[in-house]
């Protein structure tokens, strides 16, 4: 399956670019295993100086983004789970900035997180594969907003295409 097989009522409308930004040439698992390779290649050819850049007062930092990038991923793959096992409950939504706060990157260094962001990847591609078409359909709530299983995949890749197109316009 590929993004563009996606109906509009499978995600909220504020996910539109993140879904828009993945390539049609590739299916969801291909592009999941493509795009975190991409991310980590275009990461490790970033000066080690501008990890702990600010572009502005209270902006994230590169090593900041990547663990969003890493607890969102998390995230989206825990209600993939939820969903595909057709629980109806709505999942509340998550404040990003109290996630970043507490998660301290800036203390760690960049192998490490990109190292858990290739773990991370793997187990939500390892989930990804076992789903089944149906599977892939359902469609549960999350942050008071319809979201299938499916787009949660796509908005994975899209959500991390969106900070890396960042990183190049802000902090390179």
């Amino acid at each position: 399956m590929k993004s563009n097989q996606l109906q509009s009522n499978e995600y909220a409308s504020y996910y539109s670019s993140y879904v828009q930004s993945v390539s049609n040439e590739f299916t969801l698992i291909e592009e999941l295993e493509i795009a975190v390779h991409r991310l980590i290649k275009f990461v490790q050819n970033i000066p080690m100086d501008k990890f702990d850049y600010q572009y502005a007062e209270g902006k994230w930092t590169i090593k900041d983004i990547l663990q969003h990038l890493i607890d969102a991923e998390r995230i989206f793959a825990y209600r993939a789970l939820r969903f595909s096992r057709n629980d109806q409950t709505a999942l509340p939504s998550f404040d990003e900035n109290e996630y970043v706060i507490e998660a301290k990157a800036n203390r760690r260094s960049i192998q490490d997180l990109l190292t858990e962001l290739a773990v991370v990847r793997q187990s939500t591609l390892s989930l990804f594969k076992t789903f089944s078409d149906e599977e892939l359909v359902r469609i549960g709530t999350a942050s008071n907003n319809p979201m299938s299983v499916r787009a949660l995949g796509f908005v994975i890749i899209g959500h991390q295409n969106h900070h890396q197109r960042v990183f190049e316009e802000r902090y390179l």
